[in-house]
C-alpha cells in the first residue's frame, strides 16, 4: 500500500527548506560586509562553492552516510541510499507524514549552511579552488559522520540519549571546530594585528544578519519535520534567543568599550541563533531568551580570546558559531523539556525536573564532535596544502581575492 503523506507537513517542509536556503545568501552577505572591499566577492564565491560542493556530495554520498542504515557502532551510515537510490523506502528516516525526498532536501540545505559557516575562518587569503576542494572532502568525511552520530536514530550519541533538536552539533560544533583547524593550517592574514582590517560595509553585514534571522526561524521550525506544536515553539524560541543574544553582547560591549556597535548586535544575534539550533525545540520561551543572552555574552568574550591565542579566525567562526552552539548543546542539559502531547511537557534538564545525567551526555557530545571535526579537518587541510596549496600569493592577497581569483571587483571604486 502506497504511503499517504500529510499535505500540510509536506508544504511546511518545502517552505522551511526555502527559508534555510535563504541563510546561504544571508551568510554570504554577512561575511562580505565584514571583510575589506577587495575581498567581498571572494566571500560570496566561497558561499557558492559550498552550494556547489555540498549539493553534489549530499546526493551521491552525504545523505546515505548521515541517515542510511547504521554501518556499525553508530558511527556512520551505509551506502544503501548512495545517489538517493531506493530513497522511497527511507520513509522511516523522514517521518511518515512527509515524502522522504522532502526530508532529503531540507537536510541538504542544512548541510550547505554548515559548509558556508566554515568559509568565514579563511577570509582574505584562501584560493577559491582550494576552498571548493576542502568543502567537497569535508562534506563527505566530516559533516555526514557527525550528523549520523547526533541526528540518525542509530547514531551512537542519539541512541545514548544526547539531544540535538536542529543539528547544532553538525552546524555549529563541527563547522566551528573545522573553521578553527582550517584557520590554523592557513596561518594569519598578511598584516594581521598590524594593519586595520575593519568591515567595509556594516549595513551589508546587518542585512545579512536580517536574512539569517528569517532563515533560522525556518531551520528551527522545519527541524520538527511537521507543522506542529514543536515547530511553533522552536520558531518562537529562535526569535527570542536572537533578541537575548543582542542584549548579552551589547551589554558587555557597552560596559567594556563604552559603545554598543552594530556589528556587535549582528554577531550577538548569530551566536544566539547557533545556540538555539540544538536547543530551540526543548525550551520554554524564557529559557530561550536566557540562552540567547548567555550565548551572546560568551561569544563576545570568545572574540577577545582569539587574540590571546594568536589564531586569525578571520570572521570569528569559532567564537560566534562554535561557542554559541556549545552553549546551546550544554544548556539543554540544564533547561530542556520535551513536548510529549498537546501542550504537555516532560522535563529532562537538571533545573527542569531531570538530573545531571543529561548534562553529562551533552558535554560528552561537545567533546566528541569537536575533537573529531577539528582533527579530521586539520588533516584534510594539511593534505590539500601539500598537494595543491591553500593560500593565494602575497601579491594576490594584497591585490584582493576579487580581482586575483575572479577577475572582478565588488565596486567600481575600491576603498
Amino acid at each position: 500500500m502506497a504511503p499517504v503523506y500529510d499535505s500540510g507537513d509536506t508544504a511546511w517542509m518545502i517552505v522551511s527548506t526555502a527559508l534555510v536556503l535563504l541563510m546561504v545568501p544571508g551568510l554570504a552577505i554577512f561575511n562580505a560586509g565584514m571583510v575589506r572591499a577587495k575581498h567581498a566577492l571572494g566571500m560570496v564565491m566561497f558561499a557558492f562553492a559550498a552550494v556547489l560542493a555540498v549539493s553534489i556530495t549530499w546526493v551521491l554520498l552525504g545523505f546515505t552516510l548521515a541517515f542510511g542504515p547504521d554501518a556499525g557502532a553508530g558511527l556512520v551510515g551505509t551506502l544503501r541510499y548512495a545517489g538517493l537510490a531506493g530513497i522511497d523506502v527511507a520513509a522511516a528516516q523522514a517521518h511518515a507524514t512527509v515524502p522522504p525526498i522532502a526530508f532529503v532536501m531540507f537536510q541538504m540545505a542544512v548541510a550547505i549552511v554548515a559548509a558556508v559557516v566554515i568559509t568565514g575562518a579563511a577570509a582574505d587569503r584562501m584560493k577559491f579552488g582550494a576552498m571548493l576542494t576542502f568543502l567537497t572532502v569535508w562534506s563527505v568525511a566530516v559533516y555526514p559522520v557527525v550528523a549520523h552520530w547526533t541526528w540518525s536514530p542509530e547514531g551512537w550519541l542519539a541512541s545514548w540519549g544526547v539531544l540535538d533538536y536542529g543539528g547544532g552539533a553538525a552546524i555549529g560544533l563541527a563547522a566551528g571546530a573545522s573553521g578553527l583547524a582550517l584557520a590554523m593550517v592557513l596561518g594569519p592574514r598578511r598584516g594581521w594585528r598590524q594593519q586595520s582590517m575593519q568591515p567595509h560595509s556594516v549595513p551589508l553585514t546587518m542585512l545579512g544578519a536580517g536574512l539569517l534571522w528569517v532563515g533560522w526561524v525556518g531551520l528551527s521550525g522545519g527541524a520538527a519535520v511537521a507543522a506542529n506544536a514543536t515547530a511553533a515553539s522552536a520558531a518562537l524560541g529562535t526569535h527570542l534567543a536572537g533578541v537575548g543574544g543582542i542584549a548579552g553582547w551589547l551589554l558587555l560591549e557597552k560596559r567594556i568599550f563604552g559603545k554598543p556597535t552594530a556589528i556587535g548586535a549582528a554577531s550577538g544575534a548569530v551566536a544566539a541563533f547557533m545556540a538555539s539550533t540544538p536547543a530551540a525545540g526543548y525550551l520554554d520561551p524564557f529559557a530561550s531568551l536566557l540562552l540567547g543572552f548567555i550565548a551572546g555574552a560568551v561569544a563576545f568574550l570568545g572574540v577577545r580570546l582569539k587574540f590571546r591565542l594568536k589564531v586569525d579566525d578571520s570572521l570569528d567562526v569559532f567564537a560566534v558559531h562554535y561557542m554559541g552552539s556549545a552553549v546551546g548543546v550544554l544548556f539543554i542539559g540544564i533547561f530542556a523539556r520535551l513536548i510529549v502531547g498537546d501542550g504537555t511537557t516532560s522535563g529532562v534538564g537538571l533545573l527542569n525536573g531531570g538530573d545531571a545525567s543529561q548534562l553529562g551526555k551533552q558535554a560528552v557530545a561537545v567533546l566528541a564532535v569537536s575533537g573529531f571535526a577539528f582533527l579530521a579537518s586539520a588533516i584534510i587541510a594539511m593534505v590539500l596544502r601539500a598537494i595543491m596549496g591553500l593560500r593565494v600569493t602575497p601579491e594576490a592577497e594584497e591585490q584582493g581575492l576579487d580581482t586575483d581569483q575572479h577577475g572582478q571587483s565588488a565596486y567600481g571604486i575600491r576603498h
